[in-house]
């Protein structure tokens, strides 16, 4: 990709995500890029086609990462083994955390649509995919699989969802969607966070954890 448009969406991410994106404009963004405005409409027809070029950026990427997290998934089934140590267990997880909450891009587009979403109905349904919804849906087929190899009793898979992301939800509204994305924060929400995991299954009863 051409290098200066490439960093037009990056500084424009970053403005968005802090200030939101109604509040950021084209002027801004130049400022911050350093180039004229003619610039940024050689490369975009306006600021919302910026927008709209982030938004699909991270829906490939998130959705990239929440297949493959559920193919791994599938692959544990079919070879009949259900996480069976911590290793296996928090590496489950990793993805989740680590390239997406955690991630740069990511986290900013997450930031961006918790901002926008009282603004805009849109970005109000994509914050609820994408931070509810999407990871709701893989923790219940992590449920279901357990429950189907006898490790957990047959329960409401939904519930457990539930249950079990709560916490999550709150450590990482707690260290990555609040101050700077810094690695001090970053290792603060791991401890907690893989920390919780194993409390959680180990509370659940999986003697092999």
């Amino acid at each position: 990709m051409n290098a200066t448009k490439q960093k037009i969406l990056k500084v424009s991410l970053e403005l968005f995500s802090r200030y939101g994106y109604s509040a950021v404009s084209i002027r801004d963004i130049c400022r911050q890029v350093q180039i004229k405005e003619s610039t940024v409409y050689y490369h975009f027809k306006n600021k919302q086609a910026i927008l709209e070029e982030l938004l699909a950026r991270f829906e490939q990427t998130a959705e990239g990462m929440m297949s493959r997290l559920e193919q791994a998934i599938l692959e544990e089934q079919e070879r009949k083994e259900t996480l069976p140590g911590t290793e296996k267990q928090n590496g489950m997880y990793e993805g989740f955390f680590e390239q997406y909450l955690m991630d740069g891009f990511c986290n900013q587009v997450m930031r961006l649509l918790s901002i926008e979403q009282f603004h805009d109905k849109n970005m109000q349904g994509l914050y609820d995919y994408w931070m509810f919804e999407r990871p709701l849906g893989f923790q219940e087929k992590v449920f279901r699989l357990l429950m189907e190899a006898g490790i957990l009793e047959k329960s409401d898979s939904a519930y457990l969802a539930v249950k079990f992301y709560g916490p999550i939800f709150v450590y990482a509204q707690r260290w990555l969607f609040s101050g700077s994305l810094s690695e001090e924060r970053k290792n603060a929400f791991r401890e907690a966070a893989y920390g919780y995991v194993k409390k959680f299954f180990r509370e659940m009863g999986e003697a092999k954890w």
